[in-house]
């Protein structure tokens, strides 16, 4: 099995590869990391990271020759398992509000803006350990994972879905904030499972397992 990590700039790659490479040990899978859209059809699963700002992350995802047509085609045509880290998860959004309006790949309804708890002492960006409200306890790449499980967050915007059925996790930061999202065979998280201990790590094992 081969899982692709796409790298278009956006950063914090080595630390998704080591996480999912860790995790891929018990799969028998091979996890590169490319700029190629020949590697992304090849590969059996694709891993969108990303850290930094959605207007840069989508412009560097858009200066790589092809990509976002191969991404389209094995996605959402072939069906291929997706997984998107932090503004990777974001970038599957219509529009993210960050530096102006810049448009997402639209593969889940909603706009990604500026966090705004309602309790002013919370600091933003979001920093630290928050626990998880799942919405959607039995989807396969949940697996073990448990309402009060504590997952790692950096961030200062979030995606705010257009269905509701598309929120599989939750966190409260001064209000509901949008911890996970999926449909299908795509799959998106906010937090960072590579930073995210046991936590993180199972998680990556049930989406490398994972056959929608």
């Amino acid at each position: 099995m081969i899982v692709a990590i796409v790298d278009y700039g956006a950063g914090n790659l080595r630390s998704a590869e080591k996480a999912l490479a860790f995790a891929a040990d018990d799969h028998g899978a091979r996890v590169p990391v490319t700029a190629d859209p020949e590697d992304i059809r090849k590969a059996d699963k694709i891993v969108l990271p990303g850290v930094g700002a959605f207007a840069d992350c989508k412009h560097g995802l858009d200066a790589l020759p092809g990509m976002v047509e191969a991404l389209e085609e094995q996605v959402l045509l072939a069906g291929k398992p997706f997984l998107g880290i932090c503004v990777g998860m974001q970038l599957m959004a219509e529009i993210g509000i960050e530096f102006g309006e810049t448009k997402g790949l639209g593969w889940i309804k909603g706009r990604v803006v500026v966090l705004d708890p309602a309790d002013r002492t919370l600091r933003i960006p979001q920093m630290g350990w928050n626990d998880l409200q799942l919405k959607t306890p039995d989807h396969p790449v949940l697996g073990a994972t448990r309402t009060g499980d504590h997952a790692y967050f950096v961030h200062s915007y979030h995606f705010v879905a257009a269905r509701p059925q598309d929120v599989m996790a939750e966190v409260d930061y001064g209000g509901p904030v949008t911890a996970m999202i999926g449909r299908d065979n795509l799959v998106g998280v906010q937090f960072h499972p590579e930073k995210s201990q046991h936590v993180g790590l199972r998680m990556l094992s049930r989406f490398l397992a994972w056959r929608p």
